[in-house]
């Protein structure tokens, strides 16, 4: 469907081909499109990939923690303590 502003709507078109863009001009690329695309994963994600396909879950863990969580006794100063040095170091 072609919407060319709110007075200028195309009616239905048939879904069997052929169906074409009508353009007036050749598309070019621009320059930030040019060249492949690319995807940088962190150690991190892939560890996290890694884990997640492999199918090992350590559900005594898992379980611990979410218990942790339900009493209120994951979060110590310690483990923020912990948590904060690394985001400091990551961001620093």
């Amino acid at each position: 469907m072609q919407i060319s502003g709110t007075t200028h709507l195309h009616g239905p078109h048939g879904i069997n081909p052929p169906h074409s863009a009508h353009r007036s001009q050749p598309s070019q690329a621009s320059p930030h499109t040019v060249g492949a695309d690319r995807v940088d994963i962190s150690p991190a994600a892939e560890a996290a990939i890694q884990a997640a396909e492999s199918g090992v879950v350590r559900l005594d863990l898992v379980n611990r923690i979410r218990s942790q969580i339900a009493d209120g006794t994951y979060e110590t100063s310690a483990k923020l303590d912990i948590a904060l040095d690394r985001l400091l170091d990551e961001i620093g």
